[in-house]
């Protein structure tokens, strides 16, 4: 079977469009070039059923190239045999592979492996095969006593060990044992006594005891974490007659034979010391990576909902990072993102300078036309945001929001900021970018890893090869969808457009700086190292705003200007026309030709033709005007303020899989639970909603939040 007809049973897919996506991925094309601009050749696939069929690729690929190396093992041990061939060849994921791999794997010294060096295979096969014969145990071990094996009793040792062994790697065994662990298998988890937990973060698992596959993957990991921590002993087990029964399939002992015995210690023996040790491995990191998946989508979904947060165009921002010591720093920011001025200040303890405070950034707010405030979330904020509420009252007319500052300290260290922040302190710049955050989040968070953003779980404890991979695939996602102006974005931007990356993003800019702006997409071209397949890649999204051609302004590739022109043409119009007339002109022509005629006329695909009519009504439209816009405050609210059944507005910071963590505008986050949440609602991180208190644990910082209908 082919990897496209693979994959297309694997995915409920037409194997057409797993071989044209294949195909164009082979020939170099980013998953964002062939989401919006190959819709022709993949029948309109979108960018998540890409991304699984490059995936599932890889796999495949990586299984064959692991199927090839256990084929050349085997074959160099002389053990490969046409049947042996056969399964490994059909073998559909790497456990199969592996448990037919498992009785030929190199081992380092065992008590097997001694065992043969002492000749006692052909004995332990006498075991295996319940041989029924009227000589004694004594004279059937005889013939295989040597100067290395001196009694019968140790021959029969030997044996067992050569027998417990193949019984263990005997891949239908293994295969058996492991369904019924994965069905039937109990984890339990108890406390050490040695183990510390002075915040008892684990308290809820001191005693568990849950079924494999009933394990939630928040449970999971947190286990994970507190057995490596020391605080918690785990253990899966599976019923004696379950992995009993499927051994007994295999080697079943024949009453009446004088070797039945011998073997019911052999199969004890590879149950107890070898085969129920290495499932529990198995189910232990098959339910690891399980929950690693979940995570990860789980982080990837925070992270892609924290980009596509709306920029909050036209403010003037007065940027705090708070902190108690060492003072709140203050950065003020004009529209563009350029800072006006910092400062310092110390209105929490130890300090309480607040009057001073207060007179400081009356002055920046008034000289500087502050509109906005943005309020890191960080240490000293709840205290910071108090004063900012008392300053507000004072001023009127201006509001506040918490930015999540998670990655702020990190940016303000790194190489990049030294760049564009070159004669600032390192301590302000996180000022800077919390207030950059609220104009544009995307612009600004794509210059800090994905993983110091702080939107998932556990993020620690996934597999970081595999996390790191699938954010950077949603940045990419993300700034793709978007777009960028190709006359101002940062260079940490443009790293993440199609087909362009860091080194290259760095020669376009420094390009910019020496000749000026772009005027046209073409002249990209002219960029060293820039040639015409990165060109194909990138160039619909990059957007030149008042160009030397209109349509660069637009998500339209420029190998579809020909059809632009003729429909523009045909309508009568001009691509820059704001005015309503132009939407109905272009209406008018869409219902004057048939689709299929006017995309034959133009040479182009229907679902292109789609697009470039939808790109000439909007031309240049942010996706992300759609959504709806930061919870701006003006007042501050306390744990005391809060009573049950008070409803309140909300924003999403963070979702995770038990439920949503909720700021409400008080020092903690409340907990929406999963079960308040209406089914088939899904929550994105900075979304607004109404919730209603249900619960106020003040000694413990809990709060429990309810789904307020509406």
């Amino acid at each position: 079977m082919t990897f496209s007809q693979t994959i297309s049973n694997s995915l409920q897919m037409p194997v057409s469009k797993v071989t044209a996506v294949i195909d164009l991925l082979d020939d170099g094309n980013t998953i964002p070039f062939i989401a919006r601009y190959r819709k022709e050749s993949t029948g309109g696939l979108d960018e998540i059923q890409l991304r699984q069929i490059e995936e599932e690729l890889s796999t495949l690929r990586a299984l064959d190239d692991r199927r090839k190396t256990v084929l050349n093992t085997i074959r160099e041990q002389d053990k490969l045999t046409p049947d042996l061939e056969r399964q490994i060849l059909q073998a559909e994921n790497r456990t199969a592979l592996e448990d037919l791999y498992q009785p030929y794997k190199p081992k380092r010294q065992t008590r097997a492996s001694s065992a043969r060096e002492k000749g006692l295979t052909a004995l332990a096969e006498k075991i295996l095969d319940q041989e029924n014969t009227d000589l004694t145990l004594k004279q059937i071990a005889s013939p295989f006593l040597s100067d290395q094996v001196a009694a019968g009793e140790e021959a029969w040792q030997g044996a067992r060990d050569i027998a417990a062994e193949n019984i263990s790697d005997h891949p239908p065994v293994r295969r058996g044992v492991r369904e019924k662990a994965l069905i039937h298998g109990i984890l339990t988890a108890e406390k050490k006594t040695s183990g510390e937990d002075p915040r008892q973060v684990y308290r809820t698992y001191y005693e568990f005891k849950g079924r494999v596959n009933q394990l939630q993957s928040h449970q999971i990991l947190a286990l994970n974490r507190a057995e490596r921590e020391g605080v918690l002993k785990i253990n899966l087990s599976l019923p004696e007659d379950g992995w009993r029964e499927v051994i007994a399939d295999h080697f079943p002992v024949k009453e009446g034979s004088p070797l039945a015995e011998q073997l019911e210690q052999a199969v004890d023996d590879a149950a107890s010391r070898l085969l129920l040790p290495a499932i529990e491995r198995d189910i232990r990191r098959k339910l690891t990576e399980k929950a690693e998946r979940e995570a990860i989508e789980i982080f990837a979904s925070n992270l892609r909902s924290l980009l596509l947060r709306p920029p909050l165009i036209g403010h003037t921002i007065l940027g705090l990072d708070p902190g108690f010591r060492t003072g709140c720093k203050v950065a003020v920011v004009d529209a563009t993102g350029k800072p006006l001025s910092t400062a310092t200040i110390y209105p929490v303890p130890p300090r309480n300078q607040k009057e001073e405070a207060h007179a400081l950034l009356t002055k920046l707010i008034k000289t500087h036309g502050v509109t906005l405030i943005a309020l890191g979330n960080g240490t000293a904020s709840r205290e910071t945001e108090q004063f900012v509420a008392e300053l507000i009252s004072r001023l009127g007319n201006l509001q506040y929001l918490i930015v999540n500052e998670a990655g702020a300290s990190v940016y303000s260290a790194s190489q990049l900021a030294g760049e564009e922040l070159p004669e600032m302190d390192v301590s302000l710049r996180g000022a800077v970018s919390i207030a950059r955050r609220v104009q544009d989040p995307l612009a600004e968070l794509v210059k800090i890893d994905p993983q110091s953003i702080g939107v998932g779980m556990y993020q620690h404890d996934v597999n970081q090869t595999r996390l790191e991979k699938k954010l950077e695939s949603v940045v990419e996602s993300v700034v793709n969808q978007v777009g960028v102006d190709l006359n101002t974005a940062s260079p940490a931007l443009l790293t993440h457009i199609s087909g362009i990356g860091p080194s290259l993003a760095e020669k376009i800019v420094a390009y910019r700086d020496s000749k000026g702006p772009f005027p046209g997409r073409q002249e990209l071209l002219a960029v060293s190292g820039l040639g015409d397949k990165t060109y194909q890649q990138a160039a619909g999204f990059l957007r030149i705003i008042d160009g030397t051609e209109p349509l660069d302004s637009t998500a339209i590739h420029p190998e579809s200007y020909h059809a632009a022109r003729e429909i523009l043409r045909l309508a009568g119009i001009k691509v820059s026309d704001p005015s309503k007339s132009k939407i109905r002109a272009l209406k008018k022509v869409s219902q004057e030709h048939s689709p299929e005629d006017l995309a034959a006329r133009l040479n182009t695909g229907i679902p292109t033709l789609k697009d470039i009519f939808r790109q000439l009504a909007s031309p240049g439209r942010d996706p992300r005007e759609e959504l709806p816009r930061p919870n701006l405050r003006s007042e501050i609210l306390t744990m005391d303020d809060l009573i049950p059944g008070l409803e309140i507005t909300g924003t999403v910071r963070n979702v995770v899989a038990f439920g949503a963590f909720i700021d409400i505008g008080v020092k903690q986050e409340g907990l929406l639970h999963r079960s308040q949440i209406p089914q088939g609602t899904t929550l994105a991180a900075g979304e607004v909603l109404q919730v209603t208190i249900l619960q106020v644990d003040q000694d413990r910082g809990r709060i429990s939040l309810g789904w307020t209908p509406g």
